[in-house]
């Protein structure tokens, strides 16, 4: 029996909102159970929620539905490593390893050590997404020989990206005995795109799934994102933010600083492009990352993937 899960998931209580923090701005505003309802609506066997830095959203569904075996308690760690922003989807989480890990976000390898002790399964997401050349992609690489799964497809990444590293897990795995799984997710902040990617992988149960995923048995599917995925997650947070403003949805503002939102809101009203142009010159930028990337390890500039990835494998 195979089973389907959409790994990459937010809710309302991925809080933080790195854009314009005076608004104070929720990266998602989707109810837990609403994902929960949407995702078994699109096929899922299994509903994940992976909010940045908390499993609050989790264990309220868990504690909610009818059927709290098919929720995978995860959540998505932000940590550091280089200099570089780095986010791990933990999947199985307790408190006791959530509170735990909080104080090591500090060094990624501090965290991987940690989950790795807990024996729970990780993947790295998103791999080239906050990579800027900070600092030498081979130091970066070597974080591969440390995680057991990377995000081979993310809903909001580029073909190109998700297809290089599709590429680099086979590299890495083929004629050997590494085992490197990879996993699919939509990244997903609005209720628009909760399980058009996922990942399948043999199980009846929720236990089974993520052990056949942490024999390297998952396969991702699903939709790769544009610029226009970016975008409408944008406007759909945008929308649910003004939403809260004025009574519906969480309650995060008072007094005078609502006041102040609700009229920088309608202040920017003209300017409402800007989220597509910001989408336009993000995906422009990782597009030119990718090429550089795949271009070092054409080059076998960078020996971490241990095989470069050949010009006729190049997922352009």
């Amino acid at each position: 029996m195979m089973m389907r899960a959409d790994l990459h998931v937010h809710t309302l209580h991925s809080t933080r909102s790195g854009n314009m923090r005076f608004l104070r701005s929720r990266d998602c505003y989707s109810r837990p159970i609403d994902v929960y309802r949407c995702a078994k609506s699109r096929g899922m066997d299994l509903v994940a929620i992976t909010d940045h830095d908390s499993i609050d959203g989790a264990l309220e569904l868990a504690a909610t539905v009818e059927h709290p075996a098919e929720v995978i308690i995860g959540e998505e760690v932000s940590c550091w490593y280089g200099g570089i922003q780095v986010h791990l989807g933990v999947y199985g989480m307790t408190e006791a390893l959530h509170r735990d890990v909080q104080p090591l976000r500090g060094s990624a390898l501090d965290v991987i050590a940690c989950l790795r002790s807990a024996d729970v399964f990780f993947s790295l997401n998103h791999l080239l997404h906050f990579y800027r050349g900070q600092t030498p992609l081979d130091d970066y690489f070597r974080l591969l020989d440390d995680v057991p799964a990377l995000e081979a497809r993310n809903g909001a990444m580029l073909p190109a990206h998700n297809l290089l590293i599709e590429a680099i897990v086979g590299r890495r795995t083929a004629g050997h005995d590494t085992t490197l799984s990879a996993i699919g997710g939509s990244d997903a902040h609005s209720l628009r795109r909760v399980g058009r990617t996922w990942t399948e992988a043999p199980g009846a149960t929720r236990d089974e799934f993520l052990d056949s995923l942490k024999r390297g048995l998952g396969r991702p599917g699903g939709d790769h994102g544009t610029a226009s995925t970016v975008a409408g997650d944008a406007y759909g947070v945008i929308r649910s933010y003004i939403g809260s403003l004025v009574g519906v949805g969480p309650r995060d503002h008072a007094g005078w600083h609502r006041a102040g939102c609700l009229a920088f809101s309608g202040v920017s009203l003209p300017f409402q492009f800007v989220p597509m142009l910001i989408a336009l010159n993000g995906k422009r930028r990782e597009a030119e990352t990718v090429r550089a990337v795949t271009a070092a390890l054409n080059a076998d500039v960078v020996r971490a993937p241990r095989q470069a990835v050949q010009a006729e494998d190049a997922p352009w």
